[in-house]
């Protein structure tokens, strides 16, 4: 790790006149005195005397310490009988054992995690408050189904104004009257934090005028935002401050915290705690786990900008980077840089990613993006997990958006949104020909190169091809002219429509996704959960969640859910589109069986949260990152 990381045994302070230890409390002591008051008030009710104090009538038994301090709060219900608690954190405790709780009702049973922890997630995007893709997705349903196993979940994220109607999702968001102030930026931000108690989950939104523009999280029409480092260097240092300063429900979360980086945007939090932290016993019991979505973005910015970060000078090694010379702008260019992923990579306890195939394909130099030495020197901490899906919104059986709902055991409602969907674009009614679709953005990362090499060969065919999406202009202006050559076999949609994509999901027989990488991956899961069959390119979570179908096995009846074909080439692709043709015309009952296993495949963010729960219990079995 000396290589990776240039280390010093004397703390040098970039802050003049400012004593390191008081770098790290100040603001826990002196700036958010009034963070605490309503744990004061609570606190001080109970000092006296051992009993119990009431609150909204719900018991709150005193947790102390050995020197008699109160240190957190436990509900009880005032009766045996009354067992429900509403609007409050039901479960505080940490590395406790919880009784299995089982639901009996119609959503049926739910059990809780035999050991719990205080989980902090820390991204720059989070639904249903900001998305631009598959991270917002993960950050706004995978902390609830954690909190629903027992865990206490805090996600913390930007708040977003960027002057219109998306501001509303914010609305029940509460000022905390918390207010911090962080060093970074040759200056000091003052930071504030509203929060929002909402599906057993502490939604901490960080706010600072550098997030109130028009836009994107990242950008707008002229681009990627230029401060984009300083935003999120500000949302990690909010994000390491807001479990030792908010005192949510009445108390914090405290030092020992797992803490889930995502992205780049994110990467910031391991380092923080290793240079700013646990120098000084603060979160010595903490961890943190690095989250890949994707490695392709990684943070880098010229080497200059290191003294922006707040860090101690000699954790530069952490997060210094060399372009290799190929990559470098002039001869006289040192290619010398920051990476803030990479300083999460060296940092972090462990290291995740949304699929197993893609874990691997991160340690190949292919997959790697330069990362690819660290990664492997990393290997025995990296795991990949496979992404859930919101099961309640895409769901056959009750999705508003469909004219027609079905279930396994009754398809016919399918039909009807094949035809449906036939209708309202402007194709020939023919319920019996196979229909392909394609959802996705529009550029060289989604194979968009090869299906448009591809699909003239493929219209040849008595088949129907729509595609949703938008992108680069020359694809764009591709699908145009596709739907003026073949008007009674080729709709293309630019742009992306919500209740289009589940309409071409529920409507379509086949789903393509010749992607050149793919961490995770959401379509063919959403494409599966509907009865339509995944064609896709074996990379990533795509080969991990899509089995190609062997119509020998299991005695004759068949096994897998649809095609994974590699490598990436036209032919291939078109290959493996012909024999899932063949396949709908020639054999139905094969082609049900495909369908059956794929909306009978658990791909809930409950199966999900089970698996990070194991990753969480490694990371506690081994000491915390030192330098």
């Amino acid at each position: 790790m000396d290589t990776l990381l240039q280390s010093s045994p004397i703390f040098i302070s970039k802050w003049t006149h400012i004593n390191p230890r008081q770098l790290v409390f100040s603001t826990f002591k002196q700036q958010h005195r009034s963070c605490n008051l309503k744990l004061r008030a609570i606190t001080k009710s109970s000092q006296d005397g051992s009993s119990p104090v009431s609150k909204d009538g719900v018991l709150l038994d005193t947790e102390k310490d050995e020197s008699g301090s109160v240190v957190g709060f436990r509900f009880i219900p005032q009766s045996a009988d009354d067992t429900e608690i509403s609007n409050s954190h039901d479960d505080i405790s940490t590395n406790d054992k919880a009784e299995e709780v089982i639901v009996d009702d119609d959503l049926g049973e739910t059990r809780r995690a035999e050991v719990t922890y205080n989980i902090v997630f820390v991204t720059s995007e989070a639904a249903p408050y900001s998305k631009t893709g598959g991270l917002g997705d993960v950050c706004g349903s995978l902390p609830i189904a954690l909190a629903g196993r027992g865990h206490r979940v805090m996600v913390v994220s930007p708040r977003y104004m960027n002057g219109g109607p998306s501001d509303k999702k914010f609305a029940a968001a509460v000022d905390q009257d918390c207010r911090i102030k962080v060093a970074c930026s040759g200056g000091v931000q003052d930071v504030a934090f509203f929060h929002e108690y909402r599906a057993g989950v502490d939604w901490v939104f960080v706010d600072h005028p550098s997030f109130h523009r028009p836009g994107n999280p990242y950008g707008d029409a002229y681009g990627a935002f230029g401060d984009n480092q300083f935003r999120f260097t500000l949302l990690c240092h909010a994000a390491c401050e807001a479990p030792l300063v908010l005192p949510l429900g009445g108390f914090t979360y405290g030092e020992k915290c797992l803490f889930l980086a995502n992205d780049w945007h994110a990467g910031l939090v391991p380092v923080l705690l290793a240079a700013k932290y646990h120098p000084y016993g603060v979160y010595k019991d903490a961890r943190s786990i690095a989250v890949i979505h994707n490695l392709a973005h990684q943070g880098v910015e010229p080497a200059s900008t290191y003294s922006n970060f707040g860090l101690p000078p000699e954790w530069y090694g952490a997060l210094g980077w060399v372009f290799p010379t190929w990559a470098r702008t002039h001869a006289l260019d040192t290619g010398e840089a920051v990476n803030i992923l990479k300083g999460a990579l060296v940092t972090a306890d462990r290291i995740l990613t949304v699929s197993q195939g893609y874990s691997w394909e991160i340690t190949t130099p292919e997959g790697g993006y330069g990362l690819n030495e660290l990664l492997t020197s990393r290997k025995t901490v990296v795991n990949g997990i496979t992404n859930g899906i919101d099961v309640t919104e895409w769901n056959p059986s009750s999705d508003e958006h469909l004219p027609s709902h079905y279930t396994l055991d009754d398809l016919s409602g399918k039909i009807e949104c094949k035809i449906a969907l036939q209708k309202e674009l402007g194709l020939p009614i023919r319920p019996d020909c196979p229909l392909i679709g394609f959802i996705g953005r529009l550029d060289y990362q989604k194979g968009i190169d090869i299906i448009l090499s591809g699909t003239p060969d493929l219209l040849q065919d008595d088949v129907q091809f729509i595609m949703l999406g938008s992108g680069e202009k020359q694809y764009e202006d591709w699908m145009r002219a596709m739907e003026a050559t073949f008007k009674d076999k080729f709709r293309g949609w630019v742009g992306f429509n919500v209740p289009i994509s589940h309409r071409i999901t529920a409507g379509c027989d086949i789903l393509l996704m010749p992607s050149r990488f793919e961490p995770c991956g959401l379509n063919q899961l959403y494409a599966m959960r509907y009865g339509t069959i995944p064609v896709v390119h074996e990379t990533g979570g795509l080969g991990d969640t899509v089995k190609t179908f062997n119509p020998f096995a299991d005695e004759g009846r068949g096994e897998g859910t649809g095609w994974a074909f590699k490598p990436l080439t036209r032919e291939c692709m078109l290959d493996a589109l012909r024999v899932a043709i063949e396949t709908y015309r020639k054999h139905k009952p094969s082609w049900r069986g495909l369908m059956k296993r794929g909306m009978e495949r658990d791909s809930s963010w409950d199966n999900a949260a089970v698996q990070y729960e194991e990753v969480f219990k490694w990371a506690f079995i081994d000491p915390p990152y030192v330098s």
